[in-house]
């Protein structure tokens, strides 16, 4: 195999350059390269490469120069030309369909499948169809478990760039997304499309076994245990299970003896916030549990069942 000689031209004024010029027309088998600098980085061309500025088969390296500068080099001019709209902010080919713009055509050409519907990357292990590549090769990682995304604050590492992104947040404090009917902030835009839900009323997620519906999946999902009978919960001291995770968290106070929700206006403590709101009736004479039998109310549920034996043996 040739291996071709490669003259690099910096200067085409210069009298250094002038001859390499004569050299090239004499020699043909020589590649001249012409070094073209980028606002940002230092990029050189090869001027024989047929490849077009749409092209996605265009080359591109990198390199970090003594100063710890990056020099990028491309394999044609219409490479470099692309790779300058990085820095321009030109975005020359719109879609007919939104408003969206791209560097690229390839970039353009990819994004009118969400219009169209197109999706010609398929997962050989599942059968999802991708409307990228890129997209395709984000999802193997589901399948394969890879995650090369690792946090620097703590131990979790994720299969996408993005989901890292997001996750940073959680350290910095950073709360980008807040609700326009209360002043709550939240790190990721899910948290903040469930919680609206707290103001629209909406609850999409509804139980195929009764006529409940939730505003959360995972509270669906929970409630489903009570169909099921599954208690995945189980106490580590006294063995027994509960199908909810703060159920048993309320239970292990039973055995730590925690009681965290005081009364403001007494100095009883409680280990659930439940007996809490029932204590405070004693001090607000709030009795919300009425027999229909007659007139009476009581502060508690156990009260009322209590007093309607007095109705069933009579």
């Amino acid at each position: 195999m040739m291996h071709h000689s490669q003259v690099k031209m910096n200067s085409p004024d210069s009298a250094r350059d002038v001859s390499i010029k004569q050299e090239a027309e004499d020699q043909p088998h020589l590649n001249i390269l012409h070094t073209s600098h980028c606002s940002e980085v230092e990029v050189e061309l090869e001027s024989d490469t047929a490849v077009t500025e749409d092209s996605d088969d265009w080359e591109e390296t990198s390199e970090d120069d003594e100063d710890g500068r990056r020099d990028k080099s491309f394999s044609d001019s219409g490479s470099l030309k692309t790779h300058q709209r990085v820095h321009t902010g030109e975005k020359p080919f719109n879609c007919e369909h939104c408003d969206k713009s791209f560097i690229r055509s390839s970039h353009l050409k990819t994004h009118l499948r969400v219009h169209t519907g197109e999706k010609p990357f398929q997962c050989e292990h599942c059968g999802k169809s991708c409307t990228s590549s890129s997209s395709l090769k984000s999802h193997l990682r589901v399948h394969t478990g890879e995650k090369h995304f690792q946090c620097k604050h703590c131990s979790k590492s994720f299969s996408h760039s993005g989901n890292l992104k997001s996750h940073l947040r959680v350290h910095a404090g950073d709360k980008p997304f807040q609700c326009e009917h209360c002043s709550k902030s939240f790190s990721f835009s899910g948290d903040l499309k469930s919680h609206l839900r707290v103001h629209t009323g909406e609850k999409p997620f509804h139980c195929k076994r009764c006529d409940k519906s939730f505003s959360q999946l995972g509270n669906l999902k929970s409630h489903l245990r009570v169909h099921t009978g599954e208690k995945p919960f189980q106490c580590k001291h006294c063995k027994k299970s509960f199908s909810q995770s703060n159920t048993l968290k309320s239970h292990l106070r039973v055995h730590t003896g925690e009681k965290p929700f005081q009364c403001k206006h007494c100095d009883k403590s409680f280990s659930v916030s439940g007996h809490l709101q029932s204590h405070l009736r004693v001090h607000t004479g709030e009795k919300p549990f009425h027999c229909k039998r007659c007139d009476k109310s009581f502060s508690r549920t156990s009260h009322l069942k209590r007093h309607l034996r007095v109705h069933s043996s009579n």
